[in-house]
């Protein structure tokens, strides 16, 4: 004759362990998200159990021990619900940014020297292109012309479009290609 498996004696103890987990969290659905975790983790464990022993105290001291373990877990949480706190912790990896930045080096090098100067003073500088007009002794359209189409060189040498994201770490960098409408950082 074989022994009666312990795991079969467990539905007789789930009435008695909703009603510990109820006292101990006065909710009736955390109680039953208790006592779900108690049985799902004396299910995985049962070769822990000792035949012979009380499975009614060993469930009752896995769902004690259940409760508490998410109390401490609850303390420690931070209620964030809109996650702005999480976005605030969160940092992109220093190697993008150089990656970006290299990346922007090489294709910013190709633009002629007119459309380089003048995506510094407008963009990089923050100049207006009034200002960048007189400091280069041209007509304010030239300026508006030649940052115009080095932006959009950039755009082409970068592979960038109008509708993917533009991630510059590098206020600079992003103001001289944000400039043209691209959502920078």
């Amino acid at each position: 004759m074989t022994k009666p498996d312990p795991r079969d004696a467990i539905i007789e103890h789930l009435p008695a362990l909703r009603a510990f987990a109820v006292s101990l969290t006065r909710n009736t659905a955390s109680a039953d998200d208790i006592v779900q975790d108690t049985i799902v983790k004396a299910w995985s464990n049962f070769d822990k159990f000792k035949t012979g022993t009380n499975l009614r105290a060993w469930l009752f001291t896995i769902l004690r021990n259940t409760f508490y373990s998410s109390r401490r877990k609850v303390a420690r949480e931070v209620a964030d619900v809109d996650g702005i706190h999480a976005q605030r912790m969160a940092e992109k990896p220093a190697h993008d940014g150089r990656l970006q930045f290299a990346d922007f080096k090489a294709a910013f090098a190709q633009l002629p020297v007119e459309q380089r100067e003048t995506l510094m003073l407008v963009g990089a500088s923050g100049f207006s292109y009034e200002e960048a007009a007189e400091m280069c002794g041209v007509a304010v359209g030239t300026i508006k012309s030649r940052a115009n189409r080095g932006r959009l060189r950039l755009a082409e040498l970068m592979h960038l479009d109008e509708e993917g994201p533009v991630e510059l770490t590098d206020k600079a960098t992003a103001a001289i290609i944000s400039t043209n409408g691209w959502n920078a950082m």
